[in-house]
């Protein structure tokens, strides 16, 4: 990486020039000790003490340094300056430790490095590279220390104990600088939570790792944190020290695997990276795993970042659990934020989307990932910052502002979760630490088979903690109201894309993968007790029993799950010619089979309008008109079955063209100076009525996870591609659908109804003119008669329009 100089005038910097001349004052020695001699001190900017503004770098960076070799003897090459005469020579750096610090490999650098108690006062020692000179400040007075060289500086005070605060002046060719010394403080984590990291049961990890902007010891700074147990040293390198971490390596805390270093001074917008000394000596700076904030890609580093959004969305977040998503509607508009609105960023779509959504009627967006990923075409599938929204559209209290903007308008906010594998960039996840870390140790485990990725080792406890807990972070950092979990089919099954002899079975001898079970159970349990309201939802393709049953009954614990079944049995039959429809009629049907096994959602996703699936509309047969008409019979047939429904955006309008996350939909098709716009606003119309009729009938959505709430009418005619059902709500109160996929006007088309009601009434016909349809229209009340049909005491008969769907409700 190329190092980057540091801006004088950022209140981050870490190093701040003294604004006046030293003057001279004194050390006073213990009584007994020899007097000291006067030493030059900085004077004060305008108060008593020195300013404590946050330190910078020097301003340019010096010649590369050569460096003893780690555990080698060699002498210190001579430097410029030399120790004052009131302090005395300190004990010789043992060759060891000398060549530990230099090479990054020393885990206890505060045992070395700091003031600590010695013979005949205090020894400070420091390590600054490119230094002329290093003295320690304490209040008014100043002590130069002796140079050591390659970088250290020390010498012994003669004072009676270990100060509790002192400062470092640091004169290096070109500038001089005051600065907090970093080894005189103690730990910044609690034994609480390294307790909790050891058991892997921390639920706020991001509170106790990564970067974290704080007072410590009465000063401001930034803690540093990180979990990286196969390392022989950890260093921290930035923009505050030219990327070169020589002089602020880290403190390995016990046997939990965490590295600790509290750097005064350091605050929000500073960028930094980890420098890990490998098991092999070698070196890899390597991006926070716990990192809130990142640069913009393609740059990779991480940065230091706190919330400052203060939240107006109390309300929707005290009432969002008080119905359960199953008994509550639940239409979901499926948006790529980046190519939504292409070149908007968080704060521009939060006064665009929100409004939009609104006015179509649906009840929550779903994002596709925001967590950070460094390719663009990856759609955010592949994630390297597990804790970071993508700084592409802004900083995280960006998005916070748009979250909080959509809950202002009444919509929920859910967000797909991609905890089934990750990219295998050097500079981010992959062997971490120079070894196996995130991903399973037995190479076949860890490559996941179909996107060059790997996968998380869900057997150990602290990569389970680090996944667990990025899932309730996203719900309480920035109040996502569900997650929509990615993959999930290829984390259950051991086999899963593998061939014979690429696979070894569970300790069973199944293919299940028990680790990837237990990892989601506790997933699950963890986020639905820290959330109420919350709901999480899967995305798998097989038949996996009891994936939205509770997990102290055996289940995943899910709340929903994409019904896949539903969606490829529906676009097969629905993209046949009217004329074969009747050989593949069981395609609609057969989903009523298993309806009730989940709590499903209906998915119409990007996964279905890319990479040649062609758009919603173009998977249509005929020419424009049917196409069209085809269109929004499917979308009145997916509203009126059971279980919840998701559109991707553009689909909404009926465009035409696949989606492309470079420039995203056709917006233009909606532009009244368009000969065909009017086309595609009727579509966008139907939309927004049949949110509005939706949100309206309980019968639509309240027993959407109950057989009482739904009934064939006739479920066979396959010869009049005609489906017909009753939907009920609580109270027994029904709504009748009929889908009608043939191209022809079928008049005095009977149908057996549900006893009671006096008259039913068109609420919604898909080829009414207003959606470009044909008109053909049932606009008299529709009265039941005495005559038998499909097992019914009593029937009316209708006109069916060409390829619509019509809802029926009594008078």
């Amino acid at each position: 990486m190329t190092a980057r100089k540091p801006s004088r005038k950022s209140p981050e910097s870490v190093e701040v020039p003294p604004t006046a001349q030293p003057v001279t004052t004194e050390v006073t020695a213990p009584a007994g000790a020899p007097a000291a001699s006067a030493t030059p001190a900085p004077a004060a900017s305008g108060a008593d003490a020195p300013a404590e503004a946050a330190p910078a770098a020097p301003a340019k960076r010096p010649r590369a340094r050569k460096t003893a070799a780690a555990g080698a003897g060699a002498p210190p090459r001579p430097r410029r300056g030399g120790g004052s005469k009131n302090v005395l020579p300190a004990a010789a750096l043992d060759p060891a430790d000398r060549g530990r610090l230099l090479a990054g490999d020393h885990h206890a650098p505060h045992d070395v490095l700091g003031a600590h108690p010695a013979s005949g006062g205090v020894l400070f020692r420091v390590l600054r590279p490119f230094a002329r000179s290093v003295s320690v400040l304490i209040k008014s007075k100043r002590a130069e220390l002796q140079s050591d060289g390659d970088g250290f500086f020390s010498g012994v005070l003669p004072l009676p104990a270990v100060p509790d605060a002192y400062r470092l002046q640091v004169v290096y060719d070109d500038n001089t600088i005051e600065v907090e010394d970093p080894y005189r403080f103690l730990p910044a984590i609690g034994e609480l939570d390294l307790h909790l990291i050891g058991e892997g049961r921390h639920e706020e990890l991001w509170k106790a790792l990564g970067a974290q902007p704080m007072e410590h010891q009465g000063v401001t700074g930034t803690r540093f944190t990180v979990w990286a147990p196969n390392a022989r040293g950890v260093r921290v390198a930035g923009d505050f020290n030219y990327w070169d971490g020589t002089a602020f390596p880290m403190r390995s805390l016990g046997g939990t695997g965490v590295w600790e270093l509290f750097l005064p001074g350091v605050g929000e917008g500073a960028v930094y990276k980890y420098d890990i000394c490998r098991p092999d000596g070698s070196h890899t700076q390597r991006a926070d795993p716990m990192a809130r904030g990142t640069e913009v890609p393609p740059a990779t580093a991480s940065v230091v970042t706190a919330s400052h959004h203060e939240w107006q969305d109390a309300d929707w977040m005290s009432h969002r659990g008080d119905r359960p998503v199953h008994q509550a509607p639940f239409s979901v508009y499926e948006v790529h934020l980046p190519s939504w609105r292409p070149g908007l960023g968080y704060r521009e779509l939060a006064a665009q989307l929100p409004s939009y959504v609104r006015e179509l009627g649906f009840t929550h967006v779903e994002l596709m990932p925001v967590s950070e990923h460094p390719f663009g075409g990856s759609w955010g599938y592949q994630v390297t910052g597990f804790y970071a929204p993508t700084s592409r559209m802004g900083s995280p209290d960006d998005f916070r502002f748009l979250v909080d903007a959509l809950h202002a308008a009444g919509i929920g906010v859910l967000m797909d979760w991609v905890p089934a594998h990750f990219p295998r960039d050097d500079w981010a996840l992959a062997e971490f630490d120079g070894r196996p870390l995130y991903e399973h140790s037995d190479p076949n485990r860890a490559a996941h088979p179909d996107w060059g990725t790997l996968e998380f080792d869900y057997g150990r406890k602290e990569v389970r903690n680090f996944l667990v807990s990025n899932a309730t972070y996203w719900c309480e950092e920035f109040h996502i109201d569900g997650l929509r979990v990615d993959a999930v089919a290829s984390m259950l099954y051991l086999d899963y894309s593998r061939e014979d002899g690429q696979w070894s079975p569970n300790e069973h001898g199944g293919r299940e993968n028990l680790d990837a079970v237990a990892f989601l159970q506790e997933m699950n349990a963890t986020v639905y007790r820290r959330n109420p309201g919350v709901v999480t939802i899967a995305e798998e393709s097989t038949a996996w029993e009891g994936v939205t049953r509770a997990t102290d009954h055996g289940g995943l614990g899910f709340g929903l799950k994409w019904n896949m079944g539903w969606m490829h049995d529906s676009l097969v039959y629905i993209s046949k010619e009217p004329v074969h429809r009747k050989y593949h009629h069981n395609e609609m049907t057969f989903s009523m089979v298993y309806a009730y096994s989940e709590n499903y959602v209906l998915p119409i996703s990007h996964d279905e309008v890319v990479h040649g699936k062609q758009a919603l509309v173009t998977k249509m047969p005929g020419d424009w008109w049917q196409r069209r008409a085809n269109h929004r019979a499917y979308l009145g047939f997916m509203w009126a079955h059971p279980g919840k429904q998701l559109l991707f955006m553009g689909q909404e309008f009926a465009q035409g063209a696949e989606w492309s996350e470079g420039h995203g939909p056709d917006w233009w098709l909606l532009d009244e100076t368009y000969e065909a716009s009017g086309d595609h606003r009727g579509v966008r119309t139907l939309v927004t009525d049949l949110n509005a009729v939706y949100n309206a009938l309980p019968a639509l959505w309240q027993l959407d996870t109950s057989p009482e709430g739904f009934s064939w009418i006739d479920g066979g005619a396959a010869e009049d591609n005609a489906f017909t059902f009753v939907r009920y709500d609580a109270d027994g109160s029904p709504l009748i659908a009929i889908s009608h996929f043939s191209p022809v006007v079928r008049h005095d088309y009977r149908i057996g109804v549900p006893d009671g009601p006096e008259s039913w009434v068109e609420v919604l016909n898909t080829d009414a003119a207003r959606y470009g349809g044909s008109d053909v229209r049932n606009e008299e009340p529709l009265k039941p008669e005495a005559v038998p049909a499909h097992g019914r005491d009593t029937s009316i008969t209708l006109t069916l329009p060409p390829l619509a769907t019509v809802w029926l409700r009594p008078a």
